[in-house]
């Protein structure tokens, strides 16, 4: 009977509880919103320009009279620069205060974007594009953190959908707007376009965005073997995984030194950061069973996210033979879904179980990725559109419930430094993304051309009379010998095909990851959220 009376009175109290901790929310000034915005704005910036040049890396290599094998290190060299400090930022965001280092951040950032719009020779362009990326690669984990510092835990979902959809449509539209622009334009416009942008962001935040304060005392006693360790580690690991799957991975000596220096780098870096009492990376918060699970999952979408931005195009160039406009236009259906699916994921980032959205997202993933499988040489927009949409919905609808999962439940004081580690998990998810996929497309490329060749038997009639038919039909236009140049024609055809399935296989191995990511959300416990400082300091 009593337990019976109390309980309305239990329900009571706890809806004067919500509203009780709704009013004493500190209530956030229209300053500091918009200094978040700023905050993404600059994040965009940093995320885009990792796939903006992508699409005119041609353009990019005749202005700096680059060979193929050049060129690469554009991209390389901002990837390396960016990797090592995105982890080490969460360090100098306590030392120096969120207000203080993404001002830094975004100013030099803007300009190393004019210095790469100035280089005149391959060399400089790697210097500009390494600080680029490591002067520029603090945005990103701030702003995650931000989120979680900044606001309570009811207004986290909105502002999480934020940088969900920025993290996830910045590397989607990068290649079309970089065609774009290339095309209009010129190639320094891939970089020219930060300038204003990059201003605005620079004066805003500082004007309006100060929620904590520096610490200088993290000086004292500072880890720099540790730093120095995490550099060499991160530097060389990255080198590894993007030069191995085009220089046969450890028979290159230098791939094989890089990888010596990365396991030097590695076993000096984690020792250090377990040991050290102020080591310049803390670990500690893998401890917490979310933060790790979630960071597994952002290893997965940095797959999902990077590898499939590049892998699409990469067949609508090479089989479809379609140019950065045409292809950027495809492209911008799964930007476009995202967009459109972002209100929807607020909605059930606030009011549902988010291990059931990321569930759901990650099945729809698997879905568009399986379809894909199924691909063929005569695919363009029309068959590419649904598996596009589900694509698009599946990474929005992944993005805002793994945020909530690795940052959402953690301390305060701690999310700063696992801001770091949880960006880095995606960037290394997209570089082992990138160079799998690679390893993937020449090794199985190699296999089913094999195949197709001792299916093909030139001593089979309706191979002979395929020659035939196409011999006959050049004979009045060429004065070579026709046969010699059908087989060739025919050759070539089966290298189309052979490519074509090794794309096939390859969108098929990442169904079956994200289908086993689908799987493993369980491991993950319901996040119950840590108050934030909701905007004070």
């Amino acid at each position: 009977m009593s337990s019976t009376a109390v309980q309305p009175s239990a329900v009571a109290g706890q809806g004067s509880a919500t509203v009780g901790q709704a009013a004493d929310e500190p209530k956030l000034s229209p300053g500091l919103y918009i200094g978040y915005l700023a905050m993404v704005l600059g994040m965009f910036m940093a995320i885009l320009d990792i796939q903006i040049v992508s699409s005119s890396i041609n353009e990019i290599q005749a202005g700096l009279s680059a060979s193929a094998d050049e060129i690469s290190w554009v991209q390389t060299s901002y990837l390396i620069a960016e990797v090592i400090m995105i982890p080490f930022s969460g360090y100098l965001s306590r030392l120096l205060s969120t207000r203080i280092l993404f001002t830094i951040s975004a100013l030099s950032f803007t300009l190393a974007s004019v210095g790469c719009a100035m280089s005149n020779s391959l060399e400089s362009m790697i210097v500009m594009r390494a600080l680029q990326g490591f002067l520029g690669g603090a945005m990103i984990p701030t702003v995650f953190a931000t989120v979680f510092i900044m606001f309570p835990p009811r207004k986290r979902a909105v502002a999480s959908v934020t940088i969900g959809l920025i993290a996830t449509l910045a590397p989607t539209i990068g290649p079309t707007l970089g065609g774009y622009l290339t095309q209009w334009m010129s190639w320094h416009w891939l970089f020219l376009i930060n300038v204003v942008p990059g201003i605005v962001v620079c004066v805003v935040v500082w004007t309006f965005l100060d929620i904590d304060k520096p610490n200088l005392g993290l000086l004292r006693g500072f880890d720099y073997i540790g730093l120095a360790a995490m550099a060499v580690f991160l530097g060389s690991l990255e080198y590894v995984i993007e030069e191995g799957p085009r220089k046969d991975w450890l028979a290159e000596p230098a791939i094989r030194n890089f990888a010596i220096a990365c396991t030097i780098g590695g076993v000096v870096f984690f020792w250090r950061s377990i040991t050290h009492k102020n080591p310049a990376v803390d670990l500690k918060a893998f401890a917490n069973r979310n933060f790790a699970v979630g960071c597994a999952f952002s290893f997965t979408m940095g797959i999902g996210l990077y590898g499939l931005v590049y892998l699409l195009p990469l067949f609508l160039a090479r089989v479809r033979g379609l140019n950065s406009l045409q292809i950027g236009e495809i492209m911008f259906v799964t930007g476009l879904a995202q967009f459109l699916i972002a209100p929807l994921a607020g909605y059930l980032a606030r009011n549902t179980d988010p291990r059931k959205v990321l569930l759901f997202g990650l099945a729809l993933m698997a879905a568009s990725t399986y379809g894909m499988a199924n691909i063929t040489g005569d695919w363009q927009f029309n068959e590419l559109l649904l598996p596009q949409i589900m694509r698009g919905a599946g990474l929005m609808l992944c993005m805002v419930p793994i945020n909530a999962i690795a940052l959402g439940t953690l301390p305060p004081q701690e999310l700063k430094n696992a801001s770091g580690l949880y960006n880095l998990t995606r960037n290394l998810g997209g570089a082992f993304g990138l160079a799998a996929i690679n390893t993937v497309l020449i090794e199985r490329n190699a296999l089913h051309w094999n195949r197709l060749i001792e299916a093909i038997n030139p001593g089979r009639p309706e191979v002979q009379a395929y020659i035939d038919g196409i011999a006959t039909s050049l004979a009045e236009r060429l004065q070579t010998d026709e046969t010699m140049m059908a087989a060739r024609l025919l050759g070539a055809k089966i290298q189309q095909q052979a490519s074509i399935m090794s794309f096939a296989d390859c969108f098929y191995l990442m169904a079956i990851l994200f289908a086993c990511a689908a799987a493993a959300v369980m491991l993950a416990r319901r996040p119950i959220p840590q108050a934030g400082s909701g905007g004070g300091h």
